[in-house]
């Protein structure tokens, strides 16, 4: 739901309202239903929206409010925000509007820095006090909204995407080694606070970010789950009751809060068909359901309609379903690469950019499956990695590396050429984010590094991403903060069983045909992306042979050669094609810094 940027300076000279300008039309797409500006001297404020809540003008940013001294940009859905205006009226406050963002003003100014911990959504915003002149940055618990930002000694900027703060100028394009490191290790996954860009940082899930006007700044943490242990006392009934219970509510709030329909995006999975199926027991009629699929491969089905038509049979839903060609894919594929505020391998990123084209003309709001796997244990490398339980805490990082990691480290030295080249930065980072889970076990600690970091730049930017590309809002009720503590108290031990997802399974028993509950776990498939020919061969030869990228001179010629030999015999532990990936970061710096060779 919108797009937000903004600048603040810390010289006394007033914000540069072109560059505002700038940004807001580079988020434009994220909403294309209002745009408004506004500026308090050193600070300016830019906001596109896309109205889900409160469709009155009431409702436009950025929100000011005189009376309180308040200027607010907000991305997202405040699920609570009903409650939470209840009990900020109970203390006085009064309303000029009925919608969440409100809510949010009010908010700080009854709890300050703790309004976050009891905001229920996902959300990122930017919060201006003209009383105490100060900046304040927020983001949801999972990262589903996003929110990036350049600083040098004069100003910050914030934005919702890359692109807008690049388009306002003044950003160092230097390609960070570390995070080189991440993308090539973690299938594009660059934790935060880094991004591909020394000058681009992004604000980490679950963190706040204070900023006075002298540039005094303040990070927080208000929210972790490495409190949260397992709780053996409940038998595996009771954790499918209390699952469905806690997923009920998540679907319920998420279908409520707002002032248009709501959909589904139906993959043919379990996870977005227990969706469908949630929805229709609130008794949801007239759901509308989208499903996409592409050409197939010897190899591999190109879709999953065979699932998600024996959904739509048992619920009768309003569906819509697409097949598109390959070489629609590869006529699209530069337009899905512009959408993506980071460089993202994951082969169904352009799958979902054709699909939020169509769903957008039908549709402003759905409910997307994302997180399912990672919360619950969906994936096959899970079950490997409860094998290797016994292991100490300190061999804990080399074997999650080898059932996961894209690359090994030597293997990433034969990949980038000496300059970028340096210590196995992915290796120190991962084995510390492990230690700080607070797990005692190695499948346990994974499961909660996926939901907390991994997940965050992989399958949650990809959707959040590719559907706002089109001013749809994609909602994850897999990712409501209450479902994933509770899951995280289930033991690892149930939540594998029957080859993962156990509790969700034993809840969609009776709800959904057995055939779509008991299938292979399946992945949003365009197998063109995955085994590479014909002209998709052609492309990405070109992008890793172009001019532009042995000037950039990030990778070694050799490897690359070895790669192009046999372009469709070299993946990824987890399946991914790894001459995609060089090439798909070749063209999205050639996409977003055509003047030069990524070293500005």
């Amino acid at each position: 739901m919108c797009g937000i940027c903004g600048e603040l300076r810390f010289d006394g000279a007033p914000a540069d309202l072109g560059a505002v300008d700038r940004m807001m039309d580079q988020i434009q797409r994220r909403g294309p239903d209002h745009g408004g500006s506004w500026s308090d001297g050193s600070l300016g404020l830019g906001h596109r929206r896309l109205s889900i809540i409160d469709l009155s003008i009431r409702a436009n940013q950025p929100m000011v409010d005189p009376e309180l001294g308040l200027a607010l940009v907000f991305n997202g859905a405040i699920y609570n925000y009903r409650e939470l205006r209840q009990d900020l009226v109970a203390k006085g406050y009064r309303f000029f509007s009925e919608g969440d963002t409100e809510v949010i003003l009010k908010a700080w100014h009854a709890w300050g820095e703790g309004c976050c911990e009891r905001l229920h959504g996902m959300f990122a915003f930017g919060l201006w006090d003209m009383h105490r002149r100060v900046l304040f940055l927020a983001r949801d618990r999972f990262g589903v909204k996003p929110l990036y930002w350049t600083r040098d000694h004069r100003r910050l900027r914030f934005a919702s995407s890359t692109q807008a703060l690049l388009a306002a100028e003044g950003v160092d394009t230097a390609i960070d080694p570390v995070a080189l490191h991440h993308l090539f290790s973690l299938h594009a996954v660059v934790p935060a606070p880094r991004t591909i860009l020394n000058g681009v940082r992004k604000l980490a899930p679950a963190h706040w970010l204070r900023l006075k006007a002298d540039g005094t700044t303040n990070e927080h943490q208000y929210w972790s789950l490495a409190g949260i242990g397992p709780d053996y006392s409940l038998s595996p009934g009771d954790w499918v009751e209390a699952t469905g219970a806690a997923l009920r509510d998540a679907v319920r709030k998420r279908e409520e809060v707002a002032d248009v329909p709501v959909g589904v995006l139906l993959s043919g999975g379990l996870d977005s068909s227990l969706l469908v199926a949630l929805l229709a027991e609130l008794g949801h009629s007239e759901l509308h359901t989208f499903s996409v699929g592409f050409e197939d491969t010897p190899e591999e089905a190109g879709s999953e309609f065979e699932y998600s038509d024996q959904v739509v049979a048992r619920y009768g839903t309003r569906h819509h379903k697409f097949h598109v060609p390959n070489s629609e894919v590869l006529r699209r594929l530069p337009e899905a690469v512009d959408a993506m505020t980071e460089p993202m391998f994951g082969q169904d990123a352009v799958a979902f950019y054709l699909l939020g084209e169509q769903v957008s003309r039908e549709i402003k709001v759905v409910q997307s499956g994302q997180g399912a796997d990672e919360v619950f244990g969906g994936y096959f490398w899970y079950p490997q990695l409860a094998a290797a339980k016994s292991l100490d805490r300190t061999a804990w990082q080399e074997t999650f590396s080898r059932h996961y990691f894209d690359r090994d480290h030597a293997e990433y030295l034969r990949l980038v050429t000496p300059v970028h080249a340096g210590p196995d930065h992915t290796g120190l980072l991962v084995a510390d984010l492990l230690d700080r889970t607070g797990a005692t076990e190695l499948v346990d600690a994974v499961l909660r590094l996926d939901v907390s970091t991994l997940i965050v730049d992989d399958p949650v930017k990809r959707v959040d991403n590719m559907t706002m590309a089109w001013g749809l809002e994609a909602r994850v009720p897999f990712l409501d903060h209450q479902l994933v503590e509770l899951a995280t108290r289930c033991p690892a031990a149930i939540r594998l069983r029957e080859g993962g997802k156990y509790p969700l399974k034993a809840l969609a028993r009776g709800l959904l045909p057995d055939g779509v509950i008991d299938r292979p776990k399946g992945y949003f498939p365009m197998p063109a992306l995955k085994y590479v020919r014909g002209d998709f061969l052609t492309l990405m030869r070109d992008l890793v042979n172009s001019q532009a990228c042995r000037e950039r001179g990030l990778y070694q010629r050799a490897y690359v050669d070895q790669l192009l030999a046999a372009p469709d015999m070299h993946h990824t532990r987890i399946r991914g094609n790894k001459l995609w990936h060089l090439a798909l970061l070749e063209l999205w710096l050639q996409r977003n810094l055509p003047a030069g060779p990524g070293a500005g």
